[in-house]
């Protein structure tokens, strides 16, 4: 675990594809990611220390792009290090600098430092809207990409964020960029201090440092997110060790069986359910379903639009979407269930009424309980938390480390 310093011990994480990997790249590069719990633990730090070291050893390395919000200690660390021109573009009259894709393209360094992978892109800096995507085709074209982000900006993990703190999460990573990764390494502060490097104004200029404090930066908050990064890092972990066991030992039983299966539907809230069930797929190990049954009553309703954002968030968080058509919902989800042999259900609230409900024959949601208990199937339902409860406030890229 590191210090503010960023004088981590790399954990190894397993790469992961996507269906949106171009494959069949020969040279593709290797990933490395320092991963933090908030701004100012050090990720940006260390990121640049490493890209010494490797210098230090000959490998021709550059920055594409690093943000030092105007810490001296950050800035003085590029030192000697090659740093590509950033593109500058004007933007509803004011100007940005952004990371030149094409220009780190052209040079071809063995390894590019490319800060906050949440970043959105500047209209017209990039024909990608992410900064993760233009590390993607770095990668692609076999440069090695050393690259930093916080444990909020990943998507199975940025709405819990936001019913922790109350703050917007507006940066979002897929759940599979970061699985990609070759190595994951934990840039690790303790609340306390953090809260001192605020203070001190080594984190955020000093105007910014009594309503951060107040804010995002409360103490409880921060533990809270150290550990969902812990989480997430032993989780990786985990994994690569039951990989490396399984290559030793073929012969050895491991129990992978637990699958979980997401009954949705279009209403509001639905997208906190199955980022929840993801939560508990990783936890657990176990693959994630998620299943969208339209029924007599709802296939003539216009839901596309929402439909068409679940579908994104579940290929996101690496889960599996289909779609069926059936009359009686309840049914057809334990059917699904059945035949592809789901351990668990998880299911949103229902927001009907009493006489709603007796309206259209019944609970779905007890109907789907009844079936799955004789079955063996464990159903978890799940609150819906209204949107419109998560603060105004937002943090975005201007706010990593």
């Amino acid at each position: 675990m590191a210090d503010s310093q960023g004088n981590a011990p790399a954990t190894s994480a397993p790469p992961t594809t996507n269906s949106d990997d171009i494959d069949g790249v020969e040279a593709a590069g290797h990933f490395r990611i320092y991963l933090g719990a908030a701004a100012g633990v050090g990720k940006t730090y260390a990121m640049l220390n490493e890209g010494h070291r490797r210098k230090k050893r000959g490998t021709d390395v550059v920055i594409g792009f690093v943000e030092c919000h105007r810490r001296p200690n950050t800035e003085q660390l590029i030192g000697d290090l090659e740093e590509v021109p950033r593109k500058r573009i004007e933007y509803r009259g004011a100007a940005f600098e952004e990371m030149d894709l094409q220009a780190v393209l052209d040079r071809h360094p063995k390894v590019a430092l490319v800060d906050e992978l949440a970043h959105t892109n500047v209209p017209g800096s990039s024909h990608n809207e992410k900064r993760w995507q233009d590390a993607m085709e770095l990668l692609n074209a076999g440069i090695d990409v050393i690259s930093t982000v916080n444990i909020q900006h990943l998507e199975s993990i940025a709405d819990a964020v936001e019913q922790i703190t109350g703050v917007s999460i507006r940066e979002r990573v897929p759940d599979w960029v970061l699985r990609k990764a070759d190595q994951i390494e934990l840039v690790d502060s303790s609340p306390e201090q953090l809260r001192r490097r605020m203070i001190h104004g080594n984190i955020y200029p000093p105007e910014k440092v009594p309503k951060a404090l107040t804010n995002f930066f409360r103490e409880d908050n921060l533990m809270a997110l150290r550990e969902l990064a812990l989480r997430f890092l032993a989780d990786e972990t985990e994994e690569e060790l039951l990989t490396h066991l399984t290559d030793r030992q073929t012969n050895a039983l491991w129990d992978t069986s637990e699958r979980i299966l997401v009954g949705i539907t279009a209403a509001p809230g639905t997208d906190t359910i199955v980022r929840r069930a993801s939560r508990m797929a990783s936890r657990i190990k176990g693959e994630l379903h998620v299943l969208h049954i339209i029924s007599g009553e709802s296939a003539n309703r216009s839901h596309d639009a929402q439909l068409d954002v679940l579908r994104q968030l579940t290929t996101d968080v690496g889960a599996h979407w289909y779609e069926i058509r059936a009359d009686d919902p309840a049914q057809a989800l334990f059917d699904f269930a059945r035949a592809h042999q789901i351990t668990q259900i998880v299911v949103g609230s229902s927001g009907r009424s009493r006489w709603q409900e007796l309206k259209s024959g019944g609970s779905i949601v007890r109907k789907i309980s009844q079936l799955a208990a004789p079955a063996g199937i464990d159903v978890h339902i799940i609150a819906r938390r209204d949107p419109k409860s998560v603060g105004t406030e937002t943090i975005g890229d201007s706010e990593e480390a």
